[in-house]
């Protein structure tokens, strides 16, 4: 069965999320951008999501983590806790 890991930053608005985006392209720490922003619990760990299978997260999510490039910002992400940023740090399939 086909799992990842990831790690992802959650805030309010498109345009909070385009703008972090900007920074982390830009050399910002993911890591750091999402305990200074992301509105989820999983800031406290730099937006670190852990390992996960199909069907574990949201739809939204699972199309991203089990298709984009790792080691890439994806996004913005809508879904209906916000808008998220994605980074795919694993995946076996």
């Amino acid at each position: 069965m086909a799992r990842a890991t990831a790690r992802h930053i959650l805030v309010a608005t498109e345009a909070k999320c385009n703008e972090l985006k900007t920074a982390i392209e830009g050399g910002a720490d993911f890591a750091h951008i999402a305990k200074e922003n992301s509105t989820c619990p999983s800031s406290r760990s730099g937006g670190d999501l852990g390992s996960f299978g199909p069907g574990q997260m949201v739809k939204e999510f699972d199309t991203v983590v089990f298709s984009a490039p790792l080691n890439t910002v994806q996004g913005p992400v809508k879904t209906q806790f916000g808008y998220h940023l994605l980074e795919v740090t694993s995946r076996q399939d």
